[in-house]
């Protein structure tokens, strides 16, 4: 039978990741039935992301507050004429 190695005293904790300061504080785990469980509510997160991310299907829609658009390009001189 295999031995379990020990943990070695001398090694660094884990680190936790680097985050968005509004997700400060954000953990998500899964548990051993595979649910996804977060310390923040999906509803607080969506929000996050509606207002952060550019989603490329959701950019002609009026109706979501607060997300964010991305700028229309400027043509070129030399498409222009």
């Amino acid at each position: 039978m295999a031995k379990k190695k020990q943990p070695d005293p001398n090694a660094p904790e884990v680190e936790k990741p680097r985050v968005h300061k509004d997700l400060e504080g954000f953990d998500i785990q899964i548990n051993s039935f595979g649910e996804i469980t977060t310390s923040f509510d999906m509803d607080r997160v969506n929000e996050f992301l509606n207002k952060n991310v550019d989603d490329k299907k959701l950019r002609d829609r009026e109706d979501i507050p607060g997300r964010k658009t991305r700028k229309k390009k400027r043509k070129s001189s030399e498409e222009e004429e």
